[in-house]
């Protein structure tokens, strides 16, 4: 059905899709540059903040660079910051305390703030909006709008009130188009109009495959006793073997609270694997558990991280339009840290297109070019070979490689180790692997995914189109099943994807509760054949994070 003709337009210089770090940095760099700008955001969420969720532990870096004197502005969330801080490799009922001089530099969080980051996207909203940044959440950009020689011209919210066939219900509201002299991408890891636009322009032709990684996070509230307010801790080893990378934070944030989570690449071989079944089981390790006992488990949240570094950014800009952050991939792996990267990557889109708008230039080529000569490219390069270590030597070695290279080397090792495969690629056949058997949870320390979606407060509307799509509705039985026993079963944090069989135990049938989804994205990276196609549902739908 045709719905651009009933379609309104707003006219704007900068549309900005996505309310997260790198959004709002843009929008508030903009506005600072200057004021008579026309800015606006559109946010998927229901409100700013609403889908963010990380770690997390925050450096300053960008921030002080954006706003100087922040530690004065009402309401900034940054109040509990790191007094100490642990490694520790686990064994399966012991661990090893790796002394904090032996760690990278580039892990040392001293002067770092433990900080909830949705917390943290709703004060930059504040702000943006105090200096005349529009925002609008609750509208997902589903669409790029392109003029008629190919260049970005904006986006399209998703029309409202469609039915799972795509016709009318009586709530229909025809989406909305936004015009810009420049559009920026912002929307995150896996950004659904950002894979496009990688694909339309071949901005990643010169790049390795992007890599990726899937983070589960739990906060828990914790007897007295068993806080230690400023402690992050960290750990790599059990529960998964050494040719899996994976690891775990543990943030001792304010009120008691402990910010739990465990990372597993998605380049992980066994298909029998599951990410959720492996956190719940880090829980229960004697030096974890201890932590943890006669405490409640508040919040649980999941989402994927981007981890290709430098190696697989792709160009990121193109006619119009800009991609940043998450969205291209600033995260700096070993750091464990995105956020002050994404701001960054923002502010330096904001200064690019004040100088296109002013000299009319042709193109923001000159946007690659100011990446490049700043302080997040150069992180992004002493990290590079830091995740190519861990893929190819193992967990083990891998680290000691990247102890050697980030100690002694600082980074500048004379060489650059490729990604040589895509996530979706990496996966082993069914009958070549192992499978693993989970314990039950106990529903005190262990959870199972139905009362864990749960707690994320995730809402769809009822009856709208489905946006996880498959290319082949058939595939998941007719290959996939046979060929990996469907690891969307496993790899997926919250229960989306089942396979009913009947009584006998046959006539398999593939089952998508997209009510579920928490928009983690995993699928759509995952997926071995790549049948599985993210797209973005009602604006407004989706997890409701309070304090991730």
């Amino acid at each position: 059905m045709d719905t651009n003709s009933q379609r309104e337009s707003m006219e704007y210089d900068v549309v900005v899709v996505g309310a997260g770090p790198s959004g709002l940095s843009t929008a508030i760099k903009l506005k600072q540059l200057n004021s008579e700008i026309n800015v606006c955001i559109v946010e998927k969420a229901s409100e700013v903040g609403g889908h963010i969720l990380s770690g997390n532990v925050f450096e300053t870096k960008a921030l002080d660079e954006l706003l100087p004197d922040w530690r004065e502005i009402d309401g900034c969330p940054l109040k509990t910051k790191v007094t100490k801080e642990k490694f520790l490799f686990l064994f399966e009922k012991s661990h090893i305390t790796v002394p904090s001089f032996l760690l990278p530099p580039v892990q040392h969080n001293k002067g770092n703030y433990i900080a909830s980051l949705a917390n943290m996207c709703r004060w930059l909203g504040q702000i943006a909006e105090g200096l005349g940044v529009e925002i609008y959440p609750g509208f997902a950009a589903s669409e790029v709008l392109y003029d008629e020689e190919g260049k970005v011209r904006g986006v399209a919210t998703n029309d409202m009130g469609l039915d799972i066939n795509g016709n009318k219900k009586e709530s229909y509201e025809p989406g909305i188009e936004l015009h810009a002299k420049v559009t920026v991408f912002a929307e995150g890891c896996r950004g659904h109009l950002g894979k496009q636009l990688i694909n339309k322009f071949e901005l990643a032709k010169d790049s390795d495959p992007q890599q990726y990684g899937i983070g589960l996070k739990e906060i828990w509230e914790v007897p007295e006793d068993n806080h230690d307010e400023g402690l992050v801790f960290h750990s790599a080893g059990w529960p998964v073997d050494n040719n899996t990378y994976a690891g775990s934070f543990v943030y001792h944030a304010e009120n008691r609270q402990i910010y739990l989570g465990y990372v597993v690449g998605l380049d992980y071989k066994n298909p029998y694997l599951s990410p959720f079944e492996e956190f719940q089981r880090f829980k229960t390790h004697p030096s974890i558990k201890k932590m943890l006992q006669g405490g409640k488990r508040i919040s649980y949240g999941a989402r994927a991280l981007i981890e290709g570094g430098l190696q697989s950014l792709p160009k990121m800009y193109m006619p119009g339009a800009l991609l940043i952050g998450c969205d291209a991939g600033t995260l700096n792996m070993p750091k464990i840290k995105g956020t002050h990267t994404a701001m960054k990557s923002g502010m330096i889109a904001a200064e690019t297109i004040i100088e296109h708008l002013s000299d009319k230039k042709e193109d923001l080529s000159n946007y690659e070019i100011k990446f490049k000569k700043s302080w997040v490219y150069s992180e992004l390069k002493s990290a590079r070979n830091v995740k190519p270590f861990i893929t190819r030597f193992g967990m083990m070695l891998g680290i000691i490689l990247t102890g050697i290279d980030q100690h002694i080397f600082r980074g500048k090792l004379p060489f650059t180790l490729k990604h040589k495969h895509a996530d979706h690629e990496t996966l082993s056949k069914a009958k070549d692997s192992k499978k693993i058997e989970y314990p039950k949870p106990d529903g005190i320390l262990t959870f199972d995914r139905a009362s864990s979606v749960f707690m994320t407060g995730t809402y769809h509307a009822e009856n709208q189109p489905v946006h996880l799509q498959l290319k082949d509705s058939s595939l998941p039985i007719t290959y996939t099943l046979g060929e990996y026993d469907e690891p969307s079963q496993r790899y997926c944090p919250v229960g989306v994807y089942e396979v009913h069989k009947d009584s006998e135990d046959s006539n398999p049938k593939f089952v998508i509760n997209s009510q579920n989804c928490i928009h983690c994205k995993t699928c759509d990276i995952k997926e071995p054949s790549q049948n599985i196609n993210w797209v973005t549902p009602e604006g407004g739908g989706g997890p409701k994070y309070a304090n991730m």
